[in-house]
């Protein structure tokens, strides 16, 4: 079967897909075949047996989608000629069941445009084949909506509240999921993975040598995925090892990561490392996460201005108060009293579930699979899917808390 010159009316976007499985035969023919705007055809068998069946001299326009399924040596070897034969114009787009470290290496050094993880959805291989026909140079990144959660204390549940933050926004959209990318900057004491039961797969020591190699191809090599839709870029744990990575390759995996997603969720170390200020100029919310206690209102408050004093017109930090609990007759802190400190960079206080928190961390489960229409989701919604301040002011009092600089910060 010749492809070029075969039903190739102008302006159409021609798709080949070559599977041996009818299950993702069907799921092509369900995206693509009502389409008017692209051009659909389907080989059916393994691409070892059907290669010559595949011209290669196909316009640059054309995508392939191979479905290597398992990924069994003969199509490997199959797609390897494909790829590098003579006047070969023709993007790739391989998708395979699984994909482990080993795989991906050899479908980048093959030069394949792109690749898939079987379930596959329908707007995912859109979005990817339209993606790869247009080519990198024209298509325009899209622009995330970041938010970043940064504690003010140690144990203030920052972890749990990116987390559902992030669940929320995935669940935002209003024609299915939105693209959502939780991203744990704590390198060295990272939770995320482990509230999820997750694995990380984030190896910065290997990019590190070649920044240049980092591309969405090798991004998608490094992500975990949870069974929501939810993707994670996280570190494994390196308890004993406290390192400072290059700020030159956390931007640039920041930028990739927010260029690729809708919605990106930052949960930030209390220490303040050299590409912080940039994390935190790049988001469009910033959330300081403190406790209901005194001494966490103050951590709070400081944080908040020196974060004014650093960034100037940048984001406008809000404080997060998280398990706060009002009792009647309490001598305790009232919320009058926390906005009193806190004026006008308080945000919400998070109701003290702590018996639901710590039951997902220990199923590894988000909150509102424990309990649904929970308290602290209800509380996380009204205030992530709210518009952002524009800009930062000066905040206002404080005396000498106004010339705070963070020690660790220098």
């Amino acid at each position: 079967m010749k492809i070029a010159g075969t039903n190739n009316k102008a302006g159409l976007t021609q798709v080949v897909v070559v599977t041996a499985d009818s299950g993702f035969e069907a799921l092509v023919k369900a995206t693509f075949g009502a389409s008017d705007q692209i051009a659909l055809r389907v080989i059916a068998g393994e691409l070892a047996a059907v290669e010559g069946d595949i011209d290669a001299e196909a316009a640059t326009a054309t995508v392939a989608v191979i479905d290597l399924d398992a990924a069994p040596a003969d199509d490997m070897h199959a797609l390897e000629r494909l790829m590098t034969r003579d006047g070969v114009g023709l993007p790739v787009v391989a998708v395979t069941r699984t994909l482990d470290a080993n795989l991906a290496r050899t479908l980048l050094q093959m030069r394949v445009a792109d690749f898939l993880v079987k379930p596959v959805s329908p707007v995912e291989l859109v979005r990817t084949c339209a993606h790869v026909a247009n080519g990198p140079a024209t298509t325009a990144p899209t622009e995330a909506q970041i938010y970043t959660f940064l504690p003010a204390v140690g144990g203030a549940g920052v972890t749990t509240l990116a987390i559902q933050s992030a669940m929320i926004l995935l669940n935002s959209g209003q024609r299915g999921k939105s693209s959502t990318c939780l991203v744990d900057l704590d390198f060295q004491h990272g939770a995320c993975a482990d509230y999820l039961d997750i694995e990380p797969r984030l190896n910065l020591g290997e990019i590190e040598p070649r920044p240049e190699r980092l591309d969405r191809q090798l991004l998608e090599v490094m992500l975990s995925h949870h069974p929501s839709g939810l993707a994670v870029v996280a570190a494994p744990h390196h308890l004993a090892e406290m390192r400072s990575f290059d700020p030159d390759v956390v931007t640039r995996l920041l930028d990739l990561v927010s260029s690729n997603f809708d919605y990106v969720v930052f949960d930030m170390p209390r220490t303040w490392f050299s590409w912080t200020d940039s994390v935190l100029l790049g988001s469009n919310n910033l959330f300081v996460v403190s406790e209901a206690t005194v001494p966490g209102l103050r951590h709070a408050k400081r944080l908040v201005e020196a974060i004014h004093e650093r960034l100037g017109d940048g984001p406008k930090p809000r404080v997060i108060v998280n398990r706060f609990e009002q009792r009647l007759f309490s001598s305790g802190l009232r919320k009058a009293d926390i906005q009193q400190v806190l004026g006008e960079s308080f945000a919400t206080c998070i109701p003290n579930q702590y018996g639901l928190v710590r039951e997902a961390i220990d199923r590894g489960v988000p909150i509102d699979e424990v309990k649904p229409g929970n308290r602290i989701t209800a509380q996380l919604k009204n205030l992530v899917l709210s518009p952002a301040p524009a800009k930062a002011s000066a905040p206002a009092g404080g005396g000498a808390l106004n010339k705070v600089k963070l020690s660790w910060a220098r």
